[in-house]
């Protein structure tokens, strides 16, 4: 087993991070998440000019490419799949790294196993559908364990890290 994906009781007890603490980290997210749809639009509607370009795409009576996009179900599913997934895996990477999105490293909160290991990829993505885009997280204010619908269901949880803990750059490689 590699040191990093060992658990860290060093990083195991801290207290559980409440809702407010939570929805601060979700803002300034929701921020770079935007700015991650923005790339990979840009990049998907690079792509698809290209193939249109090269006649891989046949344009048909649409004029230009965004036309196409909008109008074609099978084309702008596949580009909004395209997004969704870049989105996806910025949330998915970051957890599954380090425990800490940007947002949550401004607000001093880690997700992890309650013994402190990070999470795996598989676990991140299952936390991500669970968090069901934000909505997972109203479950603190009906239970009293600060636990979201996303931390129960993928056996996680977020925690509130010192200032001490918070500047460790050593997490998982990060």
């Amino acid at each position: 087993m590699k040191e990093s994906s060992m658990p860290n009781s060093e990083h195991a007890n801290f207290p559980r991070a409440g809702f407010f603490r939570r929805c601060g980290a979700i803002v300034y997210d929701l921020l770079l998440a935007v700015a991650v749809y923005m790339i990979a639009g840009a990049i998907g509607f690079g792509v698809f000019t290209g193939l249109t370009s090269s006649g891989l795409i046949e344009m048909g009576n649409y004029e230009h490419v965004s036309d196409l996009l909008n109008g074609d179900s099978l084309y702008k599913g596949i580009y909004q799949f395209w997004i969704a997934l870049c989105v996806g895996l910025f949330y998915i990477s970051f957890w599954s790294y380090g425990g800490q999105t940007l947002g949550m490293r401004a607000w001093r909160l880690k997700v992890q196993h309650p013994n402190g290991q990070s999470l795996s990829m598989i676990t991140a993505a299952a936390r991500l559908v669970w968090s069901l885009l934000g909505i997972g997280n109203l479950w603190i204010l009906i239970n009293g364990d600060k636990l979201a619908l996303q931390d129960m269901m993928t056996r996680s949880e977020v925690v509130q890290l010192s200032k001490e803990a918070n500047q460790m750059r050593n997490w998982h490689g990060v």
